[in-house]
This record gives C-alpha cells, structure tokens and sequence, in this order.
C-alpha cells in the first residue's frame, strides 16, 4: 500500500480506509448528476455499503500492485479520489483516473494531485508510461493532462457505455524521459 503523498495546496493524497466509506458517499450523493454525466460506476454506489466494498477492493488492488486509490483531503474535507484505475507491472505503466467535488473546483488541486502521482508514478513505481483517459466532451478532465504536458494521442470511438449512450475517449499519454525533461 502507498503511503500519503503531499501535492502542495494545502492538498493530501491518503490511501482510502474504511472509516472514510461514510465521507466516501456523502460526497458521491452530493456530486452525483455531475459524475453520472462521465463516470459509470455512481449508478453501481446507491449505499454506504457500496463504497464500503469500493474502498476494500481498491485497497485488495493496492496490496496486490494493481491499482492504487487515494481520497483527496482539502482543509480537512474529502473532495475527491484520484490514483492508478490500472497497474501493468510487467509493462510499466499505469492509468490515472480522477474526480472532484464541484465545491472544489477551480482552486488547482486536481491539478496539484496528479503532479503528485505523476512523481509517485515515475519515481516510486518506476513507470515508463502513464495515460489518462477523459470523456472527448470533458473539457475539464482534458485540461489537466494538456496543463501537464501529456500528448493526446488518439481517440478512441464509443469507448464507454454511460447509461443508455456511449462516449468517446481522448487518449493522453507522457513518458518519463519527457516528464523528466520538463
């Protein structure tokens, strides 16, 4: 399991534990339209007892290397999750997934927080590649892998199933020999 990472901003990266499962859903309840329109998984965590079993999955993958999840604390508050949605050891590389409260938005901490796997991703872990996946309509999603210097490198077609309609996926990927560069 990884330990916290700091991204600066006042902003904590802490690897989720089950006493966070009532924060966990309270966030998810009070952020649901918004991440219904780009996510799948909100219409899977209806209860507390949902993302208690979110939190014990993504902390199984964790301890197996295959995943990493953090819940993001701002001032005290749980305001997102960001970290590896996948781990390809043998390959070296990994995907970043995130989300954030609306409350939240607007002060760069997303931002902050992938700065921070990204570092965690290249140094710790030892990566060659990482990619972030983001709705082609998701401008916000898209923004943070182009502030970051990550190249889009295609879309792919109705990639995603979203209730009754598919959606389109920017590919975005860096390097570690271009990150480091930067």
């Amino acid at each position: 399991m990884a330990d916290a990472l700091r991204a600066g901003r006042g902003l904590e990266l802490r690897p989720l534990n089950l006493r966070d499962a009532k924060a966990l859903f309270a966030l998810v309840e009070a952020n649901r339209p918004r991440l219904d329109r780009w996510l799948p998984w909100p219409a899977t965590n209806l209860c507390l007892q949902d993302s208690r079993a979110y939190i014990l999955r993504v902390r199984a993958q964790g301890r197996a290397g295959q995943a990493q999840s953090f819940g993001l604390w701002w001032k005290e508050q749980l305001v997102g999750i960001a970290g590896f949605v996948w781990i390809d050891a043998a390959h070296r590389s990994a995907a970043i997934g995130y989300w954030l409260a609306q409350e939240a938005e607007g002060h760069g901490l997303m931002t902050a927080a992938v700065k921070a796997l990204l570092r965690h991703g290249f140094r710790a872990l030892q990566l060659n590649r990482i990619e972030i996946r983001a709705g082609v309509r998701n401008h916000r999603s898209r923004a943070i892998p182009r502030r970051l210097g990550f190249r889009h490198e295609g879309t792919l077609r109705q990639a995603e199933r979203l209730g009754d309609r598919f959606v389109d996926h920017a590919v975005y990927g860096l390097l570690t020999g271009e990150w480091r560069s930067r």
